[in-house]
């Protein structure tokens, strides 16, 4: 559900909602800033499988 209802927004939207620095963001899956820097405009949609599933539990705020 969560997928359909955000899949046009990008990752800056969906992270900015989920009141995570880009730093913070890259903390919970273990990347570089840089790599979230380069996706932050990509749209949800345009996104690989790999890289939405490792997303999508932090932006639905899974973890807490």
């Amino acid at each position: 559900m969560f997928y359909w209802i955000n899949q046009n927004k990008t990752v800056k939207e969906l992270r900015k909602s989920a009141s995570l620095t880009v730093k913070e963001l890259a903390e919970k899956v273990n990347w570089d800033t840089v790599q979230i820097q380069k996706l932050d405009n990509t749209k949800l949609k345009d996104l690989p499988e790999e890289i939405k599933q490792q997303l999508i539990p932090i932006f639905r705020q899974d973890h807490l």
